[in-house]
């Protein structure tokens, strides 16, 4: 097909290369996705040091209070799972809810500790929205490689 073009241009260029302009184009971002990527709801932002006898975990939960945070020990397995729910349809003394952009629900991320870890020995804390726990370094009790057996008789 052929366009009319002139001085050897398309004369459709300029207008084909027209775009509306987006929310980020008037200066609004996509901030949960700025600060958590795609998956937002369901990702807990974690940084874990190293120490000579223990390691430290810092999970950022902003938002949750205490009493919407569990941890749980099973087979080595330390699992944090937090909650908050709030009713889409309730109406408060501020009015019934048109746009939420908060988070709720729940998630949850599990680390393998080890299975000599004990829920005792475990410290946990929680300030300004972020979880911070001491986990002990152990070693797995070490099992002969050879041992004789002695024989009766």
């Amino acid at each position: 097909m052929l366009y009319p073009s002139i001085f050897g241009e398309n004369l459709f260029d300029d207008f084909m290369d027209f775009r509306f302009p987006t929310f980020r184009d008037l200066g609004f971002e996509d901030v949960d996705r700025k600060l958590y990527g795609k998956n937002a709801g369901r990702l807990m932002k974690t940084d874990v040091h190293e120490h000579d006898d223990q390691y430290e975990i810092d999970i950022d939960l902003p938002g949750f209070k205490k009493e919407d945070i569990t941890l749980t020990l099973e087979k080595g397995n330390l699992t944090v799972a937090a909650t908050k729910g709030l009713d889409k349809d309730s109406k408060n003394e501020k009015g019934r809810v048109i746009r939420q952009e908060r988070y709720s629900g729940s998630m949850q991320r599990s680390f393998f500790i080890g299975r000599n870890v004990t829920e005792e020995e475990i410290k946990a804390k929680y300030e300004d929205g972020v979880l911070k726990l001491l986990v002990p370094k152990k070693e797995a009790a070490k099992v002969p490689e050879k041992k004789t057996i002695a024989i009766e008789g």
